[in-house]
């Protein structure tokens, strides 16, 4: 058993490596065809009576571990610059605003129509609008560069802006105001703590002579989010930061800082991090859209009771994404528009919602098919549409 458990374990990161070097000729996400590869699997061991044990709470923690490392490596890759204050501070904006307006729309139409609670109706419509950097910054890698900027900048945001405000509504019960305050108070204090955090993993990076240093920082990553995931702080927010200031030493190059630290060893170092951070990524990305697809019941993404409203609601994500880009930003639609995928961070925050909070409409089978819809049309638009 051991044997073959090995087998399928190389034959799964074989396969995931295949998907990720043709999806930049064919366009096509590997996410999708990972998928479809764990769909796939699931039939193919029921038709040769071969038994697997129950993997399906691997998910959450791989989820979560995939997140941290997803952003981890988008913002190791961000460089910061007076020129790009622009693309920074419009890549921040749509992802604040489309969020709020969508769930605005959303959260009203179930409380003016349906009579649901307004925390239900936002804890029910939160994961489905935010945009999955687990998808979205992979499959951007074949941009120009602003535009994969811009993709990288805005999902890593959208993430955090989506899990403040989940977490927000699922543990507030007070005064919205206080709740408010307590955030912002968290939210400062966050950052305070991702500069106090990187100043240490950073001197780690530099002094440590073992040659066991890359895995030891990203673990201390790993387990500075978890402890700020555990007192409700942004803690994604540590990791961005953590990845920004890393990758952006240079504004912190001035006469006093040369004597303690040697920028171009630690350049060197730096670049050994980003090799070792991605491949990491790579290897749980791989498996958690495996298992994920593993799980799903091909019923589930055919049903078409549901595929009319995962329609309505994947199509007014792009309606207001491209009304957005066209009238507020004044940017070209294509192919930023296209680039609004759902995925990781919507399966793990719709596996949060308390069943007694979870609304019928939203089932597993629906999730999946807006992941499938958003993920197709940012294909569609990377393959066929040319500038609109």
């Amino acid at each position: 058993m051991t044997n073959y458990l090995l087998i399928a374990l190389c034959v799964i990161i074989l396969v995931s490596y295949i998907f990720d070097i043709t999806s930049k000729y064919t366009k096509v996400p590997g996410v999708i065809l990972l998928i479809i590869t764990g769909v796939i699997s699931r039939y193919a061991l029921e038709y040769f009576n071969i038994a697997i044990p129950d993997l399906s709470g691997l998910l959450p923690l791989m989820g979560t571990l995939g997140l941290i490392l997803i952003v981890l490596e988008g913002s190791l890759d961000l460089t910061l610059r007076r020129e790009k204050q622009g693309l920074i501070v419009g890549s921040i904006n749509t992802a604040l605003w489309l969020f709020i307006i969508f769930e605005a729309i959303f959260a009203f139409i179930l409380v003016k129509f349906y009579n649901v609670q307004l925390d239900i109706a936002l804890l029910n419509t939160i994961p489905i609008g935010i945009i999955s950097s687990a998808v979205a910054i992979p499959s951007a890698a074949g941009l120009k560069s602003n535009d994969r900027e811009f993709i990288v900048y805005e999902s890593s945001f959208s993430d955090i802006v989506g899990i403040l405000a989940f977490d927000f509504i699922l543990i507030n019960s007070g005064s919205i105001g206080r709740g408010l305050l307590g955030f912002f108070l968290e939210f400062c204090l966050t950052i305070i703590l991702s500069i106090v955090v990187t100043a240490g993993l950073a001197y780690i990076l530099h002094k440590i002579t073992h040659h066991v240093k890359y895995v030891i920082i990203t673990t201390v990553v790993v387990l500075v989010y978890t402890l700020a995931k555990l007192i409700h702080m942004p803690s994604l927010l540590v990791v961005l930061i953590f990845g920004l200031i890393l990758n952006n030493n240079h504004l912190f190059k001035n006469r006093v800082s040369v004597r303690f630290i040697n920028f171009t060893s630690f350049n060197s170092d730096l670049t050994s991090f980003k090799h070792i951070t991605g491949e990491l990524t790579f290897i749980v990305r791989s498996f958690f859209f495996i298992i994920f697809g593993y799980y799903t019941s091909i019923l589930d993404i055919l049903n078409l009771d549901n595929l009319l409203l995962a329609s309505i609601i994947s199509f007014s994500i792009f309606i207001l994404r491209g009304l957005f880009f066209r009238y507020i930003l004044r940017i070209s639609l294509n192919p930023l528009m296209f680039f609004a995928p759902r995925g990781l961070i919507t399966i793990l925050l719709f596996l949060s919602i308390p069943y007694t909070k979870l609304l019928p409409f939203m089932t597993q089978g629906l999730v999946t098919q807006i992941i499938f819809i958003t993920i197709l049309m940012m294909t569609f638009g990377t393959m066929f549409l040319k500038k609109l």
